[in-house]
């Protein structure tokens, strides 16, 4: 067994090592030799901070748990890399637009830079991360425990407590050497990053030596640890979809939304090509850390006793197997996770508490505000110290009280749920400008409180078993873990789902109903239209600065010789050397661009704003609102445009409904008519069928009653036959008896039957042309005579010209064959063109006519089922109709 003392020289010296790796690394960034420390590979590695001890020690004891809900934890960070990489260069590049610190820098300067919403999240933050830290701290002492076999129960934990206090102390003195040296306007931690990537590169050495050596060492392969995962209870494990989700969800938002997450990702970011690189190199770094969990799972569980914490099976296991230099290994590489996690979550925690709390709290207190001399440095150096301090102070005293957990991912579960409570607000910001402050703020406050009542009280033992078993004053729909009687759900899912819903709809529906500030509504276009804008800063439109105010300020945040250097610069490029620059808007939009980059975005604002005597706008931003004001004109014209085709539609709604009204009345009229011209003949017939059958009269009298009779009925005859003709058409069942034939026999047929035997007769003369009509025609000759019987006929009854006359022309064109039927009346009015072929329109008398106005309808209905169409063709100054057959059923005539 590894001797404590043995195990505490090989932490200290690991530790010298990464202060050895941390302090080389700044010194190379001041000497501006830094080319490695900005590569895209230390970028990547710097990710892994996401690989905490949680996935170190705690996904080995999830799988042993829960079979594959490990996963879960890598599934969510790979889907943003691979599938949401543009969210992340959207992130990167608003981070170095607007010199963002931390994520209650982003925010907060989304909206407006409020105050309010930065302190809101960074209370969030500091609330959600804590119970992780004690995790790191928990990993850790456990481990120890392990090797020194300290017992874990009360007779030890004074030993475990004192591991985790001296272990606090050391991470918090490293953080504020390497984390709070100087104030750099881009917040960069180039010696942090590096030590973070070489621990990233021992935490996966590590976990990879003991997986190679639980499969091919122990299991004697692949083959057989298949084997021995097939018979493992681990294999039993059913998935529950809606956790399955649920976490999928929270480990898509922790790697965007963690505190420390977003400070490698967002704030340290040197180049935001890096992203390329880091978009498959790190889902294929988490991939290796997660290789090899199941079959150490697997092993451990049927090597070790039972009982064992299968959360410290990565190092449990080589020593229960006499490998101790490989379970020292793997508690470096433990070691190495927590480290991590805790100097870059203090950094980021720090930067936020002093940006967003202490500073505007010692600048309210300041009578003179901010143009007052002194350094300025120092209190925020010192409250970021101070803060670093108080973070591990407040994970060393969640540590005590809640006395650790069997279960190292619970833990983390909790922390993840509470910090993904900014996601719809974060999100939300981005893509939409009508998102508000108030909004962002109602949501914040109804899921943060919410994931309190519903997660984090009870998880810590807050609540007594009557509250969480009948709810808060016994009422039973407000039950923790059953809110509104929702009861039977897993207490993640829960808490996620009722959170993250009512932060959302809270989110959107303050945000709909509130209207942005002017500075929201520019901040709103920058954010979201930030690959539409070049870098730029915030620059007041007037005020009264004054030059010498602005230089004590800047002397106070950015240093003496940085101060001046930036003055002298601006100064230069003014023509004004030897002199302060004017404080014009564009001077004072890059001044509050690098004091950003040291004190947050919000807080700089108010410092400029203080000096200036008013709220500041950027010249980009001016740009956003005068796209913005572009896009709703262009908006408001499409509301135009929508207007215009509306009232067209109604238009021709009013149209229709007079066609409809009209073809009612038509419809009224046919009817009587029908009922006329049945009963006019039947009454005919009758009559004088009684006359003759009283007898008593010549033989001449006789025979003029019988032909009146014969007369009425073949009257009758065809209006029946009119009526069952259009029936059967429309109906589909006419049988078509197709045969070859003359289209100038049929047309000579059509003038014959219409009673018409010349060029004169019945008053209508006809005028045909020889040419076109020399062809022969494959259809059905009797519809098709028909059609030109109609449309004769009706020229003969309707051409109201003195000397009527119907013209035949017959054409070819683009493979149909065109019979017009022209006459020199009239024609049809514009109004009564859409009717004409409707059932029950006649546009004259009834009783002039003499028919029921049957004829066209017929007709077109023949010709849809000769493969053509018949039409009105206006503008030919008088009724014009033309008859369509394709050529394929047309033959020339030989």
């Amino acid at each position: 067994m590894v001797s404590f003392n043995v195990l505490i020289t090989v932490a200290v010296l690991y530790t010298m090592v990464l202060f050895g790796v941390a302090f080389y690394a700044d010194r190379r960034a001041q000497r501006g030799s830094s080319r490695w420390l900005r590569s895209p590979w230390t970028y990547t590695l710097s990710l892994s901070v996401y690989c905490t001890a949680w996935t170190f020690y705690g996904a080995v004891g999830n799988a042993a748990r829960s079979g594959l809900e490990y996963l879960t934890i890598y599934l969510g960070p790979t889907l943003v890399f691979l599938a949401w990489w543009w969210l992340l260069r959207k992130l990167v590049r608003i981070g170095k637009a607007e010199r963002i610190t931390s994520i209650a820098d982003m925010i907060s300067s989304r909206y407006g830079k409020s105050p309010t919403i930065a302190v809101i999240v960074t209370v969030l933050a500091i609330v959600g991360t804590t119970p992780y830290i004690a995790l790191q701290l928990q990993s850790v002492t456990l481990s120890v425990a392990v090797f020194t076999e300290f017992p874990i129960g009360n007779g030890g934990g004074s030993d475990l407590n004192a591991t985790a206090f001296w272990l606090s102390a050391g991470l918090a003195l490293f953080t504020i050497l390497f984390g709070t040296r100087n104030l750099d306007a881009n917040e960069r931690h180039h010696g942090v990053v590096t030590a973070i990537a070489l621990e990233a590169v021992v935490k996966l050495v590590a976990l990879l030596a003991v997986g190679i050596f639980v499969v091919w060492g122990v299991s004697g392969g692949v083959g057989e640890t298949l084997r021995a995962i097939d018979a493992s209870p681990v294999a039993d494990w059913q998935p529950s979809p809606s956790r399955w989700t649920t976490m999928i969800f929270l480990s898509a938002a922790a790697v965007i939304c963690l505190p420390r997450m977003f400070q490698v990702l967002v704030v340290e970011n040197a180049d935001e090509r890096h992203l390329r690189t880091a978009a498959w190199a790190f889902p294929s770094y988490i991939l290796a850390m997660s290789l090899f969990v199941i079959p150490i799972a697997v092993v451990g569980l049927a090597v070790m006793p039972e009982g064992s914490n299968p959360d410290l099976f990565v190092v449990t296991l080589p020593l229960e197997l006499g490998q101790e230099k490989l379970a020292l290994l793997a508690f470096l590489g433990g070691f190495s996770s927590a480290t991590s996690m805790v100097i870059v979550a203090s950094i980021a925690l720090a930067t936020m508490v002093s940006n967003h709390i202490v500073v505007p709290i010692w600048l309210n207190t300041r009578p003179a505000g901010a143009s007052i001399s002194g350094d300025m440095r120092n209190v925020v150096l010192l409250s970021r110290r101070l803060s670093i301090v108080a973070v591990l102070g407040l994970g060393y005293v969640y540590y005590r009280t809640t006395g650790g957990s069997a279960a190292l991912s619970s833990i983390g579960l909790v922390s993840f749920a509470g910090v993904a409570q900014v996601v719809p607000a974060l999100i939300g910001g981005l893509f939409w400008r009508g998102a508000t402050r108030r909004g962002a703020i109602a949501g914040l406050i109804a899921g943060f409180g919410l994931w309190v009542y519903t997660l984090f009280l009870p998880a810590i033992g807050a609540f007594p078993q009557t509250m969480l078993s009948h709810g808060m004053l016994g009422a039973g729909l407000l039950r923790p873990q059953a809110l509104m009687g929702l009861s039977g759900m897993d207490p993640l899912v829960h808490s996620i789902f009722w959170s993250i819903s009512l932060n959302t709809l809270a989110f959107i529906v303050v945000s709909l109903v509130s209207f942005p500030t002017p500075m929201e509504r520019l901040q709103g276009a920058a954010f979201v239209n930030i690959f539409e804008r070049g870098d730029g800063g915030i620059a007041p439109t007037g005020g009264q600065a004054e030059a010498e105010d602005l230089l004590v300020m800047a002397q106070r945040l950015l240093g003496g010789r940085e101060a001046q250097t930036l003055f002298q610069r601006e100064a230069t490029r003014q023509g004004k050397t030897g002199y302060l620059p004017d404080p014009t808007p564009d001077f004072i939009a890059l001044l509050e661009l690098e004091l950003a980059g040291s004190v947050g975005g919000a807080t700089a604002h108010a410092m400029i704003a203080q000096i200036n005597g008013q709220a500041s706008i950027t010249v980009r931003d001016l740009l956003a609102v005068a796209d913005e004001s572009a896009q709703m004109l262009e908006y408001s014209s499409q509301l135009e445009a929508q207007s215009r085709e509306l009232e067209k539609t109604a238009r021709k709604l009013r149209e229709a409904n007079a066609k409809l009204t009209a073809l009612s009345v038509q419809k009224d009229a046919f009817l009587s008519q029908v009922s006329h011209e049945l009963r006019t003949p039947m009454t005919s017939i009758r009559s004088f069928s009684e006359f003759l059958m009283e007898g008593g009269m010549d033989a001449q009298t006789q025979a003029r009653y019988a032909g009146i009779i014969h007369d009425e009925s073949i009257r009758l005859t065809r209006l029946l036959d009119d009526l069952l003709d259009l029936s059967v058409l429309e109906n589909g069942q006419v049988v078509l008896n197709t045969q070859d034939a003359s289209l100038r026999d049929l047309l000579d047929r059509a003038v014959s039957s219409a009673g018409i035997d010349g060029s004169k007769s019945g008053g209508l003369e006809i005028v045909r042309g020889s040419e076109g009509e020399g062809l022969s025609l494959t259809t059905d000759t009797d519809r098709l005579s028909q059609v030109f019987i109609n449309l004769i006929s009706n020229a003969q009854k309707y051409c109201d010209a003195e000397n009527p006359r119907l013209r035949i022309v017959v054409s070819q064109s683009r493979g149909y064959v065109d019979i017009d039927f022209i006459d020199n009346g009239t024609g049809i009015s514009q109004k009564d063109e859409p009717v004409i072929f409707e059932k029950f329109v006649r546009l004259t008398d009834q009783a002039a006519a003499g028919s029921a106005g049957l004829g066209l309808a017929i007709s077109r209905e023949i010709m849809h089922r000769l493969g053509g169409t018949l039409d009105y063709l206006p503008g030919q100054g008088g009724a014009a109709f033309r008859v369509h057959l394709p050529l394929v059923r047309v033959k020339r005539a030989a």
